[in-house]
Order: structure tokens, then C-alpha cells, then sequence
């Protein structure tokens, strides 16, 4: 039976055997490599993370089996009155995943300065010119470019450590015992507010700011009580560090959803670009530094996205 994909080349299927069902997995070796999503799940479960267990695996062939975690979404389940517990719950597992840079293959790569530079531009080529079909004048360039400029600068003065990637309400699976991990093959050594702000600024569901300040400030504390983060770090400066952080994110995330559509074929994922290049928009206008981005991204991308 055949079960819902991701933004990728895998596909996947559930069988059943013995009364135990499990996740075949199909990852074809010209475009995916499994030994990422290997390494980093036994690297997770020493940490004590629930992902799922590699039950066989055949890296020629591009073939895993994996342990079910089910259908249930984490996304499927969030409501106003379940949000704060949940989000919690998810919260709490970032610890560990910040303690593991490092598998059996190696140190995890490093979330440099151009990795940051590459995401940040999918936007301008894949949403702007592609999908939008829009031509930037000389001003209109440097403005973006300092813009960035800026957001990596943001990244790069974090302390850095173990980051998912793709932390978020589509990548958590709700599960008996708890929430289970999947999608983590991209982990690398990054700043620390990164996996907060993909999951409680999640391009697929928005929560009032409100609600974001208060789990950010649990999330926070959480860190200062495991001994990853100085206590010196006041709560504006972090929440400057995972403003500025979700920027960079969206950014990549809109980008990536124009592709999706003009170089996969996929649809689906348009409709969530309007909300997540709102969330720039919106952000970005709160600092002084990238009131002008702001302005631009409304005027030039959010208008042409949500004509009225």
C-alpha cells in the first residue's frame, strides 16, 4: 500500500507481515542517497530519539525497511487547546538533537556561510524570476543582497550544534509513546533557534505571536537548564537570533515550493507560499535593519502572490 511522500524522489509503502506493518522505503540512487538517513537515525537513536529503526536496508538498490510510526501528523492533531502541550512535547526533544553533530561517518556538515547564501537564494531564482517572472533593478538587487547579508550574519554569531533541518509539523509523527522523528537525513551543525523556528513558525500552520513568545521562552529556559546556552543570553537577543532565523528559513522554504511546482511538478506546495512569504514580510518589518526588505517583499512578491 502505497502512503503519502515528501518533497522528494522517495516513495513509500506500508506492508504488513506477521500483523506487523513496516515502511518500505524507495530512494532511487540517481537522485537520493540513503547513508545520510543511516547514519543520522543510529546517531539519533544513541541519542534516544524516536526514529524509526532500519529493519534491512540495500543502499545499492536504494531500498529500506523501516518501523511504522503510523499516519498521524503531528500538523492533523494541533488545535488551539492541544498547541502549548504539543509544541512542548516537540520542543523537548531539540536538546538532544542540538547534542548530535557527529556519526559514524563523521562530523555532520557545517551549516556555513554558503550553504545559507544557496538557501536564501532559491527565492530570488526560483520565486522571483521563475515563478513570478520578475526582473530586479540594480537597487532593488542590493537591497536583497544586503538583506541576506545580514540574516547570515545573524546565523553564523548563534552557538551552533546539532540541527534537523526540518523540524516541523509534517516531519513529526504522533505516536503511543510519544512523537516520532522522520525526515532528519539533511541534519547538520547549525544555530541553535533553527529547528524552533521551523516548528513554531511552520510554513504549513501559523499561531498568533502571542503563543510563539511563550513556547520560545520555554524553549529557551530549557536550553539554559541543559547547559546549551549561557544564561547571560537575555530574551530579546534570543528572540532578535530566532526572528531573524525564520527570515532565513522562509526564504529557503518559498523558494524550494516554486521549485517544487516548476521543476517536480508539485503542485500542492503553492498554496503554502502566500503564508510563508508573509511571515517575512511581517517579521522583517519589525526591525529597523530590514524594514526596507520588508517593504520590498510586500510591494514586489506577497502583492503579485495575493492579487487582490
Amino acid at each position: 500500500m502505497s502512503v503519502s511522500g515528501d518533497a522528494s524522489f522517495r516513495r513509500y509503502f506500508r506492508l504488513i507481515h506477521d500483523d506487523i506493518p513496516y515502511i518500505a522505503v524507495d530512494a532511487p540512487p540517481p537522485h537520493e542517497d540513503c547513508r545520510p538517513f543511516v547514519a543520522i537515525a543510529q546517531a539519533y537513536l544513541a541519542a534516544e530519539l524516536k526514529v524509526p529503526e532500519i529493519k534491512a536496508l540495500d543502499l545499492e538498490q536504494g531500498m529500506m525497511l523501516l518501523s511504522d510510526f503510523g499516519d498521524t501528523l503531528l500538523l492533523a492533531e494541533l488545535t488551539e487547546q492541544s498547541a502549548g502541550f504539543l509544541y512542548g512535547h516537540a520542543l523537548q526533544q531539540l536538546p538532544a538533537i542540538y547534542s548530535v553533530t557527529a556519526t559514524e561517518a563523521g562530523e555532520l556538515p557545517a551549516f556555513d556561510e554558503a550553504m545559507l547564501s544557496r538557501e536564501m537564494a532559491l527565492f530570488t531564482d526560483w520565486l522571483i524570476a521563475k515563478h513570478l517572472q520578475l526582473t530586479l533593478s540594480d537597487d532593488e538587487a542590493q537591497l536583497v543582497n544586503e538583506a541576506f547579508e545580514f540574516l547570515i550574519e545573524n546565523a553564523q554569531m548563534q552557538p551552533q550544534g546539532g540541527v534537523h533541518r526540518d523540524y516541523h509539523s509534517r516531519n513529526l509523527m504522533v505516536c503511543d509513546d510519544g512523537l516520532g522523528i522522520i525526515d532528519f537525513q539533511d541534519a547538520v551543525i547549525g544555530p541553535i533557534t533553527y529547528d524552533a523556528v521551523s516548528l513554531l513558525r511552520d510554513c504549513y500552520i501559523r499561531w498568533p505571536d502571542a503563543l510563539v513568545y511563550e513556547l520560545l521562552a520555554r524553549w529557551q529556559a530549557l536550553l539554559v537548564e541543559s547547559e546549551l546556552l549561557d544564561p547571560e543570553i537575555d530574551e530579546a537577543q534570543f528572540r532578535l537570533w530566532f526572528d531573524l532565523m525564520g527570515i532565513q528559513r522562509h526564504l529557503k522554504a518559498a523558494g524550494i515550493f516554486a521549485r517544487l511546482y516548476h521543476r517536480d511538478g508539485k503542485e500542492g506546495y503553492l498554496a503554502d507560499i502566500p503564508r510563508t512569504v508573509s511571515y517575512i514580510v511581517d517579521v522583517a518589518a519589525t526591525y529597523p535593519q530590514l524594514a526596507k526588505f520588508a517593504n520590498f517583499v510586500e510591494s514586489k512578491v506577497l502583492a503579485e502572490l495575493t492579487p487582490s
